[in-house]
């Protein structure tokens, strides 16, 4: 007979709980009668994955991935919506009239021998985490009248309010039965301001209505409202934005503007016709989270010197490069604040301006009027600017006015996506700009990512495996002697190890032997490795400079990075 294993014994060979804390955890157990489990997850000791794995090991019950899983919709009527919610349980399959049940906590027997005399079959458990069930409950059964009630009844209005008078003049026609939702899209937009989301990502799709939160870069799906409300939540959504709610196949973008638990927010709103109705994405603007300061971007310390010495030259161009998402726009925001003085005149084109920055004449494009980059370009330089930002070089009409801009004394800052700062000098190349024109105007290239922090509240020291030092291309004894930080998971990081994000560099300063290069049309890998040579640390040596100061993990380096050619 295989002998019992007690849960504490099963975290603890796993190295999923230390052993001071399994210590405190048996103690309060003793004291209060909660169980293990419970109070390990309480106090962030344990992950629910790692929990449920022990459990799993503990009892002899199969794991599941529930997002492996696709249930079938007579399985789900199999057991309604308010047993299965309240109890924490999902029907996954039937085989031979055999239903196989996904439960959280094991000890939870009464409810499944209750089934089973209910629906006169055999049935089976399996485990998974307490936050998969509730996921998948939320996906099969959607959320019910009661729970969306309890959901409104929770907000406090004067946390959500217009500025500018758009409620008034809003609010006017509101019915007693719009007063809900009105309530559940402020409860939406709050939830996602709390927990620091970037974006809110509103999806309707076929048998429900999706709602994802985009938090340090990563997209994390929450409850959302039943498909019966889809109609009414995008309606409002458009109402606060000022679109057309009569317009549904064609793309529209608003903009709203609230004072969210006293902050005034601005919200850029777009939605784009999709097969099961329109879907909207709702980018949060904090003016009181933007990093101006080039301090805070997450420069090391020889990279900040490199970086500020481009900034201090009278003209040329600095270009930032990055995919999108990757925090071009906040660095270039930085160095424009850096250089906002009584005695510089600094005129910006954005499209869209995303945060409004005091003292700086920015200019939004409008292409529909004709309203380009190019041509708004060509006109600023008639207001005698000494600082010019470009949002995006896009096109040989943009480059060439940027670079003649340059050459006129101007200093011009841009964006432009390619993969890293050598791409920059060959790109321009590629859009017709000629050679000796990017080697005498270009004074410097930034690439950058941002990669997650590791959540101060859960990091602890671990011993990276040999495939992870491998990335590194490093071997155990290489890098003995040297801490390496992960996040355990906790409450405040919502079990994901990360909190918050720091950008990585790659800056490459124009030189002579750089300038060789450009002109003779070497190739992005060449001038490259001639900066390598001169000092440059590319993107991925940077992240291990951060990994080994234990702001990052391994993990996120190798996900934002590509490999860098020797």
């Amino acid at each position: 007979m295989k002998k019992h294993q007690y849960l504490g014994s099963i975290l603890l060979e796993k190295g999923a709980v230390g052993e001071k804390e399994l210590a405190e955890a048996l103690e309060e157990q003793r004291n209060s009668g909660e169980s293990l489990g419970g109070i390990l997850l309480r106090h962030g000791y344990v992950s629910s994955e790692a929990l449920c794995e022990a459990l799993s090991i503990q009892f002899g019950m199969e794991r599941v991935n529930l997002s492996e899983y696709q249930v079938e919709k007579e399985v789900i009527n199999k057991i309604p919506a308010s047993l299965a919610k309240r109890h924490k349980i999902l029907p996954l399959k039937m085989d031979d009239n055999i239903l196989t049940v996904v439960i959280a906590n094991p000890l939870n027997l009464p409810v499944l021998d209750n089934l089973r005399v209910m629906l006169g079959c055999e049935l089976e458990g399996v485990l998974a985490t307490e936050e998969e069930i509730n996921s998948a409950l939320d996906k099969y059964y959607g959320a019910d009248q009661e729970s969306v009630d309890s959901m409104i009844e929770e907000i406090d209005e004067r946390d959500v309010t217009f500025v500018g008078g758009e409620e008034e003049a809003d609010s006017g026609g509101e019915t007693e039965d719009e007063a809900p939702v009105i309530k559940l899209v402020s409860l939406i937009i709050l939830e996602a301001f709390r927990q620091r989301a970037s974006d809110i990502h509103i999806e309707p799709l076929q048998n429900r209505f999706r709602v994802r939160y985009r938090i340090d870069g990563v997209c994390r799906e929450v409850p959302g409202p039943p498909k019966r409300l889809q109609g009414s939540v995008i309606s409002r959504v458009k109402i606060m934005a000022g679109m057309d709610i009569a317009e549904k196949r064609l793309p529209q973008d608003g903009r709203i503007k609230l004072n969210l638990l006293g902050k005034e927010v601005d919200l850029r709103v777009s939605t784009l016709p999709a097969l099961h109705g329109e879907s909207v994405v709702l980018r949060i603007l904090d003016k009181s989270s933007l990093l101006l300061d080039l301090g805070d971007l997450g420069f090391l310390e020889e990279d900040k010197k490199r970086f500020q010495s481009v900034l201090a030259l009278p003209n040329g161009i600095i270009l930032v490069t990055g995919p999108t998402g990757s925090g071009k726009t906040t660095t270039l925001y930085a160095c424009l604040n850096k250089m906002n003085k009584p005695d510089k005149k600094l005129i910006t084109v954005e499209e869209p301006v995303e945060y409004q920055l005091s003292g700086i004449n920015q200019t939004q494009v409008k292409p529909e009027i004709g309203l380009t980059f190019a041509k708004v370009l060509r006109e600023m330089l008639r207001q005698a600017p000494d600082i010019v930002m470009v949002g995006e070089i896009r096109d040989f009409e943009t480059a060439e006015i940027a670079i003649r801009a340059a050459l006129t004394g101007h200093l011009v800052f841009s964006t432009l996506h390619t993969n890293d700062a050598s791409g920059a000098m060959t790109r321009l190349v590629d859009m017709g700009v000629k050679p000796f024109l990017v080697a005498s105007s270009i004074q410097g290239v930034m690439a950058q990512r941002l990669v997650r922090v590791i959540c101060p509240d859960c990091k602890e020291p671990y011993q990276p495996r040999r495939d992870e030092l491998m990335e590194l291309g490093l071997s155990p004894e290489d890098v003995s002697g040297l801490e390496f930080y992960q996040g355990r998971g906790c409450r405040e990081c919502s079990k994901t190890g990360y909190r918050g994000r720091v950008a990585i560099f790659e800056v490459l300063l124009m030189s002579d032997p750089i300038r060789d290069l450009v002109l003779n049309g070497a190739s992005s890998t060449e001038i490259k490795e001639r900066a390598r040579q001169l000092g440059m640390r590319t993107l991925r040596e940077d992240g291990w400079q951060k990994v080994f100061k234990g702001i990052t993990t391994i993990d996120e380096v190798v996900r934002v990075t590509q490999t860098d050619i020797e």
